[in-house]
Order: C-alpha cells, then structure tokens, then sequence
C-alpha cells in the first residue's frame, strides 16, 4: 500500500471516530428506551428506527447501531450533497443529517447552499435547526452551535 492510501485510510478512521464522538456525545447514551422531546420511543445512541418502550441494549448494541446508521446517513447524505466538502464540515453535516433525518437534509437550503459553493453559508444555516415539536429547543440550540463550529473549523 502507498504512503499515501495509507495515510487517506488513516483520515477516514478519524473523521469516523470524530462523527461516532460528536453524534454519540451530542445524542447521549441510554440503554432503556425512553420517550424522547416529541414522544418518540428511542434508545441508544438517538436510534428509533424499530424502537419500543421497555427495550433494553448493551453498549456493544448501541455501537453497532451507531455504526450502521453512520454509514446509513452518510451515504442519504452523499446521494444530495454534490459538492466536495473538508472533513469537518462534512462532520458537521453528518452530525445534523443523523438528527434531522436525510429526507430534510437533502431538501434544505444548507445542502442547496453547498452545493452552490457557499460552505460558510451552509455552516451558517445550523443554527436554524434548533426546534423539536414546533418549539425552539436549548439542547439543539447548543447542538447546531457546536456543529456550526465545526463546520467553519473544517473550512479554516
């Protein structure tokens, strides 16, 4: 393998561990399931897909859920987002796609904006993701701040 596939092996490992870090951080762990802000039955991870109260999951279940909605969301995400896009602001994306689901990813202004060429744009639109129920929501507020963060991060 050449010095350079090793080290494009070597990025793609830690943009993956930053992603399953900030998502898994930003969603917070449980192993119960519980009704999340819009009653919603969740578990692990911010998973819903299949998720009834009174499930119960270990730590290895919840890795491999967010592991496979990684690759899930990322690829509902490539499908729309056209333009090249540096690893943490793709981060970023990634982390607001796994909250906002890849339907409302794909038709929103921010993907529209980066697609266009405006990454700063797309960053900037994060913070218009801050509401659950129809109502602004302080953790989503603080999520897409952080998110947006990043996102410029990876575009310095």
């Amino acid at each position: 393998m050449r010095a350079t596939s090793k080290g494009i092996i070597a990025a793609c490992a830690g943009l993956t561990a930053l992603a399953t870090v900030t998502i898994s951080g930003f969603e917070g762990r449980e192993l119960r399931a519980y009704r999340d802000i819009v009653g919603v039955a969740t578990i692990c991870d911010g998973e819903t897909k299949g998720v009834e109260m009174g499930d119960v999951a270990t730590h290895a279940e919840c890795d491999e859920m967010l592991a496979r909605n990684l690759r899930v969301y990322e690829a509902g995400l490539d499908r729309c987002l056209t333009a090249p896009v540096p690893g943490k602001t793709k981060v970023a994306f990634l982390s607001w796609t796994y909250n906002v689901g890849v339907g409302a990813a794909c038709g929103s202004t921010l993907v529209r904006k980066a697609n266009a060429g405006d990454l700063v744009g797309a960053c900037n639109e994060l913070p218009r993701w801050n509401r659950a129920g129809g109502r602004v929501v302080r953790g989503l507020t603080n999520r897409r701040a952080a998110e947006r963060e990043l996102c410029l991060e990876g575009l310095r």
